[in-house]
Parts: C-alpha cells; sequence; structure tokens
C-alpha cells in the first residue's frame, strides 16, 4: 500500500513539474534533506549539496524566464524533453519499497508520460495566449505564468500531504492538457485553411 502512496505522489509531482520541470524537483530535494522524505536507493544524489544549488539556482531562473513571452517559448522547448524527464526521476525516486529498474520503468510510464502531457498543454496554452499579445501586451502571458506557479505550489503541498487528492487533481490537470492540445491542433488546422485553402473537386474538374 506504500508504494502505491508513493507512486501517487510522484504522479501527481510528475504533473506539477510539466508545468515548472525544476520546483517540484527541489521541493522533493528539500524534503530529503530534510528528512521529511524518502529516496530510492539510486536516487540519492537528489539530496546532495550540488543538486540543491543547481535546482535553486534553475527554479529561480525559470520563474523568472518564464514571465516574458519569448523567454517562455524557449523554455517550452527545452521542457519537451526536461519536463518529462523531471518527471520521471520524480517518481521513480520515491518508489522505496521496489528495485531500481522497476522504479524507472514506473517512473518512465507513469511519471514521464504525465509530465509530457501537461508540457503538452502548457506548450499550446502559451501558444494561444502569445497570439493575442498584440491585444495585451504580454500582461496575459504574465497573468497566466502566476496562475501555473500558484497552481504548482499548491500541488506539490497536496502532493505530499494529501496524495489520494492529489492523484485526481493531476488526473483533472492531465485532461485539461489533452483538451487543450486538441483545440490548439483545430486551430492550427483552421488557420492552415486560412493560408492554402483546400480545393473543391469541380474547381479541381476545371482547373484540368
Amino acid at each position: 500500500m506504500e508504494t502505491v502512496y508513493q507512486l501517487m505522489m510522484g504522479v501527481s509531482l510528475a504533473a506539477c513539474a510539466g508545468v515548472r520541470a525544476t520546483l517540484p524537483m527541489l521541493a522533493v530535494c528539500i524534503l530529503a534533506r530534510s528528512n521529511h522524505g524518502m529516496l530510492n536507493g539510486s536516487y540519492e544524489f537528489l539530496r546532495s549539496d550540488g543538486m540543491l544549488i543547481i535546482l535553486s539556482v534553475a527554479t529561480v531562473l525559470e520563474f523568472l524566464g518564464d514571465k516574458f513571452i519569448a523567454i517562455d517559448h524557449f523554455l517550452d522547448v527545452i521542457g519537451t524533453l526536461a519536463r518529462p524527464v523531471a518527471g520521471t526521476l520524480l517518481t521513480a525516486s520515491l518508489l522505496t519499497k521496489v528495485d531500481p529498474q522497476t522504479a524507472l520503468m514506473l517512473g518512465l510510464v507513469a511519471g514521464g508520460a504525465t509530465a509530457f502531457t501537461v508540457h503538452a498543454g502548457k506548450s499550446a496554452t502559451r501558444v494561444k495566449t502569445s497570439l493575442f499579445a498584440p491585444l495585451h501586451a504580454g500582461l496575459g502571458n504574465l497573468a497566466l505564468s502566476f496562475g501555473e506557479d500558484a497552481m504548482v505550489v499548491g500541488g506539490i503541498v497536496a502532493a505530499v500531504l494529501a496524495p489520494v487528492l492529489a492523484i485526481f487533481l493531476a488526473s483533472a490537470l492531465v485532461g485539461l492538457a489533452v483538451v487543450m492540445v486538441v483545440l490548439a491542433m483545430k486551430t492550427g488546422q483552421h488557420l492552415m485553411n486560412l493560408i492554402w485553402p483546400v480545393q473543391s473537386e469541380p474547381a479541381l474538374a476545371v482547373a484540368r
């Protein structure tokens, strides 16, 4: 049963990592260093001084950079790889009762996939918001970024204190991300049709 709770906590943190790659990692690092959380033996490096420094600096840079349109899109490009990796590490590192290979497999399937899905939804949302930047002068992206910060902090707290609640919230976030990706694809298709309209069959026949 303990492994189930650890898995729920890991997947919930992975969902947070799909929005902010480094803050959930920093939280796990701090919890492990303060002996409020245990790590799988293969991931003890996450509690090291070096990781604390790297994750602290990276968290501040990610927080600040995400507030600017050009930089936040750059972070989303990097995040396509970084966030699923973070989700995998977060989930695998918390599975203390299974062997490292199984922990890594579960981390990749459950944590990595969750983080990637949430990341895709976040990126799609940011692209749509940026399209209207001339109307809101970037303030829409800024407000969205602060909202994401609050959501991630709340998600981390829920994952640590109430894993069952957190997994339901994470599932809802994954569902929302899927919806945002589908809407973004439909919007992209509409734009393509406007830019490069598909000729109807009668028109093609006349052209021949």
